[in-house]
């Protein structure tokens, strides 16, 4: 992808009424992890049904994908039917969502817990929305944006990673990524496309724990 490219879509596709979203910068494609790696575990991260959550609990799913997202990024927020409807479609297939948001809710508060149950419940989410307080699992996943997504295979090893399509606007997409990526692994098969560039509003570092 072009530098060219990735200002078009900060300067167009990302308008929503409510001003110009921000990219998160990045230069690599990939994230800290390599296609094949070990997936990074994880325990003990609250969710939005107020129960405790871990990589583990998702050991029956045949793949699962992490995705790092928030409440109030208009990126994040505009995938977030794509995310409930790929559940509910591929749900069946084995496939599990886990929604995980790392933003500190000391610089941006519409992040927090209790926003995050608020937005679960308004939008009916149909897979475990958690809290990574400690930011350790984005910093572990490499996770520089919202939404970025990361598909573990069976064998719970990084398989995909990037972003959910190639549009923020569901009526403009003409790659869905993630569901091939999906489809191809579901039949043993390697993604079309392993590695794509992530967009969206950058995560929120707490300083103070950089």
């Amino acid at each position: 992808m072009t530098r060219k490219w990735q200002l078009s879509m900060a300067l167009g596709a990302f308008s929503l009424g409510v001003g110009i979203v921000l990219l998160a910068a990045t230069t690599s494609c990939a994230a800290k992890l390599k296609i094949g790696q070990a997936a990074p575990t994880f325990s003990g991260l609250a969710g939005v049904d107020d129960k405790q959550h871990g990589l583990a609990d998702y050991e029956k799913a045949k793949l699962v994908v992490v995705v790092f997202t928030c409440n109030h990024c208009p990126v994040a927020v505009a995938y977030q039917d794509r995310l409930i409807a790929l559940q509910k479609d591929y749900e069946s297939k084995g496939v599990q969502v886990v929604a995980i948001n790392s933003n500190s809710p000391k610089v941006q508060p519409p992040d927090s817990f209790e926003n995050m149950k608020k937005r679960a419940k308004e939008k009916e989410f149909n897979f475990p929305y958690l809290f990574d307080e400690t930011q350790d699992v984005a910093r572990h996943y490499g996770a520089t944006c919202t939404p970025h997504v990361f598909v573990l295979d069976q064998d719970r090893k990084i398989a995909y990673a990037g972003a959910v399509d190639d549009n923020m606007k569901a009526d403009k997409v003409k790659d869905h990524f993630l569901r091939n990526a999906l489809d191809a692994l579901l039949e043993g098969k390697k993604p079309p496309k392993e590695i794509t560039r992530q967009f969206g509003c950058g995560i929120k570092w707490d300083k103070e724990k950089k």
